[in-house]
């Protein structure tokens, strides 16, 4: 287990990786999908708003 304020350092050495905001899991997946994943950088950067 790695929790990791850098997502791409993070994704980077990882084989899957969690996306948690608030304490829940909003995207997951293969490390390399999610580094291609558009979401990650808005949820990142506060750009979509979380329920």
């Amino acid at each position: 287990i790695l929790v990791e304020q850098n997502a791409r350092s993070a994704l980077e050495i990882s084989d899957r990786g969690y996306v948690l905001v608030t304490g829940k899991k909003v995207l997951e997946g293969n490390s390399k999908k999610l580094l291609n994943n558009s979401d990650l950088g808005k949820i990142y950067l506060g750009r979509i708003k979380m329920l």
